[in-house]
């Protein structure tokens, strides 16, 4: 097990740190610090260009799709310093890190150079249409119908939690596609653009003001035939190679968000003389020992112990950053006190650490619910019998 990073690792480090610092404190300032998913779209739009024409936009992919064929240190070095620098969230996060990695794993040669081009360059935005109303957690249990007609599939249904619909060109959906069937049967996966007849996009106005999600309506929406990736039926183990590029790389660098977030919290204990209070000071620790406890655990899981980032310890990561973020965010509103409680302007905004408490609420939800996490810990990590499911 290796705790550390190498010299050329390091120097790696320090590339990224340079490049970040120069583009956050210049060119992009008015973007920096933006810690929500929705403000300032365009310019965001903008950054992901920028980020591209530096070589630095998928920089995990191949260099023959407009990576740099980093290792899995790399991109969690940069995802890392990306943190620190303050870079704003990526708006297109689904398709670097989900829609890409799947098109490179599964597409063919061709649905390749149809859209990885646009991934890279941050002229493509990609929204993800899984979650269904009345579905829950259970992805499998998907309503939402395609069917094949003079070589073109035509959907029909709705999903909902689209995250950033309302800016995306491009949605990949899973969809029934042989009447009948229940479960992970007879599903295929699609990729369709989001601009035509068909499709109708409805924010949903969240408890922190924002609307990063969205219910998506599909009334005979279109896509070519050759849309799928995979073959039809097959959709269900698309989607599950998908939601393993989720659980990876893209989810192991957040400890240097939470760094930030907890510096933030800390610097205002020490402002309103919350940190006076032993109880206060104890739950600082508390979080503090958290945190190194989840940078250790990553580093074990880089360093390849225990079957790497896709071993049984992997498995545990979820649960554990969203329930410790959770925490994080009532000690946010415990050191604020009533001040935390006011939103500035007619825009019902919040700052960070407010905005902090109600946006952790969601992250034992989303991605895989606490529970389903605990399936997965149990069934996949400790072999142990599955969980009923009815009839599927």
């Amino acid at each position: 097990m290796r705790l550390g990073f190498s010299a050329e690792e390091e120097a790696f480090r320090a590339e990224c740190a340079a490049w970040l610092e120069g583009q956050m404190a210049g060119e992009f300032a008015d973007i920096r610090g933006i810690t929500n998913l929705v403000d300032k779209a365009e310019r965001r739009r903008e950054w992901e260009q920028q980020l591209a024409r530096h070589g630095w936009s998928c920089i995990g992919w191949p260099k023959a799709w407009g990576g740099r064929d980093a290792t899995l240190t790399e991109q969690v070095i940069f995802a890392e310093e990306y943190a620190r620098a303050g870079a704003p969230n990526r708006i297109n996060h689904i398709g670097v890190e989900l829609a890409g990695p799947t098109i490179l794993a599964f597409g063919t040669e061709e649905q390749k150079q149809r859209f990885l081009p646009g991934i890279a360059a941050g002229t493509s935005i990609w929204c993800q249409g899984y979650s269904e109303p009345g579905a829950g957690s259970d992805l499998a249990a998907v309503r939402t119908k395609a069917r094949l007609d003079d070589g073109e599939w035509i959907v029909d249904g709705q999903k909902i939690w689209t995250s950033l619909a309302q800016f995306s060109d491009w949605i990949f959906v899973v969809a029934r596609s042989e009447p009948g069937t229940k479960g992970p049967k007879g599903l295929t996966f699609l990729m369709m653009e989001l601009d035509q007849p068909g499709i109708e996009i409805r924010p949903i106005r969240q408890i922190n003001g924002e609307a990063e999600f969205n219910e998506t309506f599909f009334t005979e929406a279109r896509c070519p035939a050759d849309s799928l990736i995979g073959a039809p039926g097959e959709g269900w183990k698309i989607a599950m190679g998908l939601l393993a590029f989720e659980r990876g790389v893209s989810t192991l660098a957040q400890q240097m968000q939470f760094r930030n977030e907890l510096d933030a919290i800390i610097a205002a204990a020490r402002a309103n003389g919350a940190a006076a209070d032993p109880l206060i000071r104890q739950r600082i620790a508390e979080a503090e020992i958290g945190l190194r406890l989840m940078r250790y655990g990553a580093l074990r899981m880089l360093s390849g112990g225990e079957g790497g980032a896709t071993g049984g310890a992997a498995l545990t990561y979820k649960i554990q950053w969203s329930t410790w973020r959770r925490s994080l965010g009532e000690l946010a509103m415990d050191v604020l006190g009533q001040a935390g409680e006011l939103a500035a302007g007619e825009d019902y905004v919040f700052p960070m650490l407010p905005n902090l408490f109600l946006y952790a609420r969601a992250d034992t939800i989303y991605g895989g619910t606490n529970q389903i996490q605990r399936n997965i810990i149990a069934e996949r990590g400790l072999g142990l019998p599955r969980e009923p499911r009815g009839d599927i």
